[in-house]
């Protein structure tokens, strides 16, 4: 039995319309399986039913594929064949193409850009990264404040313990000479005096 010719148009029956198309998409994706096997060729295959229902197919990843294709629509490349070196070149800037643009959005993010489409999860993420940055700067200046302190407080005990019961040392700190010479001259009276009134 022969088989016979149909015209290529439109089934008006449903059924035999639905029938026709499980049919053909199947031959269609095993045709597509058989290049990509014998070929080695990288193919990504997508169909919509007139109900609507995607069916796929993809001899890798049909998103790697579909955004291989936009970067040659992008750079422009029109050529059917490239050298593996090229290929390799090629995916990497993908890849760090896609790398940048991650990072962009989360840094647009961390300044409260871009926020709209995130859910509750995603919104959690950069919050719990900005506490974690917070705590971090808090601490750090925490620290720079409290060594001047703890330097002057060194200080203050040194001199502490440098005095003795029957005379006034005064104490003056490097970082805070006298201002001026009679200010050293007043202390120094001072100390004589005391001095002086033990006797």
């Amino acid at each position: 039995m022969t088989r016979r010719k149909i015209a290529i148009k439109k089934i008006e029956n449903v059924a035999a319309r639905q029938v026709a198309f499980s049919k053909r998409r199947k031959g269609l994706f095993k045709k597509a399986m058989e290049l990509s096997t014998l070929c080695d060729a990288e193919i990504a295959l997508l169909v919509f039913s007139a109900s609507g229902k995607l069916f796929d197919y993809a001899s890798t990843s049909t998103r790697q594929v579909i955004e291989r294709r936009n970067l040659y629509s992008d750079v422009n490349l029109v050529k059917s064949y490239q050298p593996p070196q090229e290929l390799q070149v090629e995916g990497e800037y993908f890849k760090l193409n896609k790398e940048v643009k991650e990072k962009t959005l989360e840094i647009r993010q961390l300044n409260g850009e871009e926020l709209q489409e995130c859910t509750l999860e995603e919104l959690q993420k950069p919050e719990e990264r900005l506490q974690r940055g917070l705590s971090r700067v808090s601490k750090t200046k925490d620290e720079r404040f409290m060594k001047p302190i703890n330097a002057l407080k060194r200080k203050r005990l040194a001199c502490e313990r440098g005095q003795s019961s029957d005379s006034i040392v005064i104490c003056s700190s490097s970082d805070n000479p006298p201002q001026d010479a009679d200010s050293s001259d007043a202390s120094l009276r001072l100390g004589q005096l005391t001095r002086l009134s033990s006797y």
